[in-house]
């Protein structure tokens, strides 16, 4: 009895989802069945307090999927213009990972830890961020919050901002070739690589690996295809409706201040770097909004998705996020342990 109510508790999630997905598509709400959906499970969770619960390996496919999708539009023609303006690339990449300084000041002001303060801030990953900070002995569950609304913030705000604020022009709708025997290749090549990522404890393991097997191949033979009709809004719906599982009454409760001052800082990284990407646009012939979006400290797939959506350069953009995100990886230890020394021997 007790496995078919967490079942019922399973399934009742896509459902909900879906449904706010297909209400968002009704009114026209840009990346309807990601946004539609983590606001419908949300507001199910938070406001009529239902113990919804994340389909296990849902999220997992969604990345899949629209991982797949992602790297399917890469061509030797962008990525020669993304490699040849690498230094830009690297530049905003920087930028986005250095504007996060501010959020560790705020935060260190308002009194929290050290760790805590560094490690929510950070525009990594959220389940990385979490383990980085248990490390050093921040406060798991306010990493996890901090990076949780910023994940949030960004999903809810930016497809919007870019549809109805700038000058994006109305997406036009062309059928893709779909080739079956290259996805019949594919998608299970890109399920290869995620086991064996995820065996190797790598970040987003069922985004990046389905996403490098399907760019190379899509480098390598010139291929010019794309996945079905609506597995874009699939994996949408998939990756919104387990995001919306992370909030509940508590997390909103339990510590207001700490979630106003994480959505202030999310803000100011997104300000940040908007500007900073209009100063360096000018720099080479690189689109400014696609050089906008890709450094908006959000996750890879639900950037690139927008990227996608909006028909801007979803080269450009997923590699802005990838390479911030190896960054964050790669520098946000040894820099946290370099402040925590120095911090200790002026005290």
């Amino acid at each position: 009895m007790h496995k078919l109510a967490n079942w019922r508790l399973f399934w009742a999630t896509p459902l909900i989802g879906a449904l706010g997905g297909w209400l968002a598509a009704l009114v026209g709400w840009p990346l309807p069945w990601m946004i539609g959906s983590l606001l419908a499970v949300i507001l199910s969770r938070c406001l009529l307090n239902w113990p919804l619960a994340e389909v296990p390996g849902a999220r997992k496919a969604g990345q899949w999927v629209v991982g797949t999708g992602i790297g399917l539009h890469f061509t030797p023609a962008v990525v020669e213009q993304v490699l040849e303006h690498g230094a830009i690339v690297l530049l905003g990449a920087l930028a986005t990972t250095l504007s996060s300084l501010a959020a560790i000041v705020l935060l260190r002001r308002a009194g929290e830890d050290r760790a805590t303060a560094f490690f929510s801030s950070m525009p990594g990953g959220a389940s990385e961020m979490v383990n980085l900070g248990l490390r050093h002995g921040a406060q798991a569950s306010r990493v996890a919050a901090a990076q949780s609304l910023r994940l949030l913030l960004v999903v809810l705000l930016v497809p919007a901002a870019f549809t109805w604020l700038l000058d994006v022009q109305q997406p036009s709708v062309h059928a893709t070739t779909v080739s079956w025997a290259w996805l019949a290749l594919l998608l299970p090549a890109g399920a290869a690589v995620a086991l064996v990522l995820q065996a190797l404890r790598q970040p987003n393991p069922w985004l990046l690996g389905p996403l490098m097997v399907s760019a190379v191949a899509a480098i390598a033979a010139d291929l010019q295809i794309g996945l079905p009709a609506g597995s874009s809004s699939l994996g949408q719906w998939l990756i919104g409706s387990a995001l919306g599982c992370h909030f509940n009454r508590s997390f909103f409760r339990d510590a207001p201040a700490f979630v106003g001052r994480s959505l202030v800082c999310t803000l100011w990284m997104m300000l940040a770097a908007a500007l900073v990407a209009e100063l360096i646009g000018w720099l080479g012939p690189l689109d400014h909004q696609s050089l906008m979006l890709g450094m908006m400290p959000g996750g890879i797939a639900e950037v690139s998705l927008t990227a996608e959506a909006l028909q801007l350069s979803v080269p450009l953009v997923t590699a802005l996020q990838v390479l911030r995100l190896l960054l964050v990886l790669f520098l946000a230890e040894p820099c946290f342990r370099l402040w925590q020394r120095r911090a200790e021997a002026a005290e």
